[in-house]
């Protein structure tokens, strides 16, 4: 996105406004009349983060047709969302569009930390400062751009792509019906014509939101609760004299509430969040009418005594902080559960069956993601990154069990990972929001939170536990710099084949194959003496290696296992 001191601009940055603003609408034009196929793979339903991380996973596999789409009109052109945490810039390496990120995107290294001033409460004074991120927990800084942004990038890649996959907009859903088979009937209407059509798909992934009809459909519920909570957030062009404009910071005031501020891409633009009135029990935020103006009113109120002269907000919203989820990511029952489906509209003329597979097993076949599953408040930068990191998790494991690579009960294994990973971002937003709404007066320590929950929100505290794909801590003292479970770390290193210096984690792309990083010992690999020569020969000629073992003769060495 281009934000300028004359206003805003849609498109890519480095090509003049006006052209850019043609192609956007060019590229709406051709994607609206995309016509939806009669059977796919995989159905992927919204085009938010979820839908586009997981569509340009698939995009990836020629052999596997998938299908996406929107109930909106067009691509996005300006986003909610915008922070980018350290782990989703590596999961973008791994998607070769990180480096497009990080010229374009602004770059937070440090955070401020500002509250009453000891001498004059009324008044607000820089109390800390620290670094955003840990040091080398990341080659990848913390970054800010535009979700809007985010989303071209995923799109070029789609269209780039070998599956050659664009969305089908302007479609929504109108029901969902699982047969004996396992195949999955989804009925769909164009809201601009008014036609319907079925679909029959494999599997299908609802990446459709909070208000999910996937998961209405489903019979399942977001489960939470509500602090009652009113928050603002609003990007900013204005001219200001607060000296730390351009840091991500924190803003406690004696009286009149909390902010923070985290400075946009493009120099000039800056998002805040402003803590708002206390809603009453069952009191909804939509009742209090609240316009821009009241947000830049407590917005000034608490910079005081700096000025804020608002030029143009070119987005806004209000919301209420709460944290909901599912009880299950998949459309498999659990034992005890009802079996009776919810009817959602008339249009749903019967409930889903809940069929079995060959084996006796209940296989999953419909699944959400995102924000269908979990929703939580935005001010610590979760929202889109965790959304991402489901489909990111899933996706590889639908390509495999398409492809015939893994059984289905490998997608067992995205409730059970996701569902416990979504837990634990439930409990720490609560945290985080519980912190946020401090009053100055309460005894607090920002920066030691800070500091304290900085993996989390840098996207790199999640632990998988034992499971089909993960295994036991048993041997987990011989790496102990890798902890099983969790993302694998990326650090300098030199290849050994040809001596160049590259970063680790830069290595392993999203192409859905299955990595092997040996680590030289000091022997030269000719030795027979050389563990990584043994290691190389079992891999080769050993029946029991997984080269041999899961490597289709026909297919080369590295199809499987790189």
């Amino acid at each position: 996105m281009q934000f300028h001191l004359n206003g805003f601009q849609a498109g890519d940055p480095h090509i003049d406004a006006g052209q850019a603003s043609e192609r956007v609408a060019a590229a709406t034009s051709q994607e609206t009349n995309r016509v939806l196929p009669d059977e796919v793979d995989v159905l992927i339903v919204g085009c938010g983060p979820a839908g586009l991380t997981l569509a340009a996973q698939l995009s990836q596999f020629a052999d596997i047709s998938t299908a996406i789409i929107e109930t909106k009109p067009g691509p996005l052109i300006l986003g909610q969302a915008d922070g980018i945490a350290c782990r989703t810039m590596e999961m973008f390496e791994a998607f070769n569009f990180s480096e497009r990120v990080l010229k374009e995107a602004c770059w937070i290294n440090e955070v401020t930390f500002w509250r009453p001033d000891p001498r004059n409460p009324s008044q607000i004074s820089r109390q800390g400062r620290i670094r955003d991120t840990e040091e080398g927990l990341s080659e990848f800084p913390h970054v800010v751009l535009n979700q809007a942004r985010v989303h071209d990038f995923y799109l070029e890649t789609m269209r780039n792509a070998p599956g050659k996959l664009s969305p089908v907009y302007d479609t929504e859903i109108t029901a969902i019906n699982r047969s004996d088979s396992g195949a999955v009937t989804v009925d769909v209407r164009n809201s601009r014509s008014g036609a319907s059509a079925s679909v029959l798909a494999q599997y299908v992934v609802g990446c459709d939101g909070a208000r999910s009809r996937v998961r209405q459909m489903m019979g399942r519920d977001l489960v939470g609760d509500s602090a009652n909570q009113a928050w603002g957030v609003m990007d900013l062009l204005a001219v200001t004299d607060f000296p730390d404009i351009r840091f991500k910071c924190t803003i406690q005031s004696a009286d009149n509430g909390n902010l923070m501020i985290i400075p946009r891409e493009g120099g000039y633009l800056f998002r805040v969040y402003v803590e708002l009135d206390k809603l009453a029990p069952n009191e909804r935020i939509g009742s209090r009418e609240l316009v821009k103006e009241d947000i830049i009113d407590a917005a000034r109120r608490i910079f005081h005594p700096y000025t804020l002269d608002v030029k143009e907000v070119p987005w806004w919203s209000v919301y209420e902080v709460g944290q909901r989820i599912c009880n299950r990511f998949d459309d498999i029952k659990e034992r005890g559960e009802d079996r009776v489906k919810e009817r959602v509209n008339e249009r749903v003329s019967e409930p889903m069956q809940d069929p079995v597979d060959q084996a006796g097993q209940s296989q999953p076949r419909i699944f959400i993601a995102g924000d269908a599953c979990h929703t939580h408040s935005p001010k610590a930068g979760q929202g889109m990154n965790f959304s991402m990191q489901d489909t990111f998790n899933l996706g590889w494991k639908l390509a495999h069990v398409i492809r015939a690579l893994a059984t289905p009960d490998l997608l067992h294994t995205y409730t059970q990972e996701r569902q416990r990973a979504a837990r634990e971002l439930i409990d720490f937003d609560r945290e985080w929001a519980a912190m946020f709404n401090q009053s100055a007066s309460e005894e607090n320590h920002h920066e030691d939170n800070f500091l304290k929950q900085g993996r989390y929100t840098a996207g790199v505290a999640t632990c998988y536990q034992p499971s089909l794909i993960t295994a036991s801590r048993d041997h987990q003292m011989l790496a102990p710099g890798y902890p099983i479970g969790m993302r694998f770390h990326s650090a300098p290193v030199i290849r050994a084949a040809d001596a160049r210096p590259l970063h680790l984690g830069h290595a392993g792309k999203a192409d859905g194959r299955w990595r092997l990083y040996a680590f030289a010992d000091p022997a030269p690999p000719q030795s027979s003496s050389s563990l990584v020569r043994g290691l190389c020969d079992y891999l080769q000629h050993d029946a029991a290696s997984p080269l041999k073992r899961f490597t289709p003769s026909d297919r080369d060495i590295d199809a499987v296992f790189d």
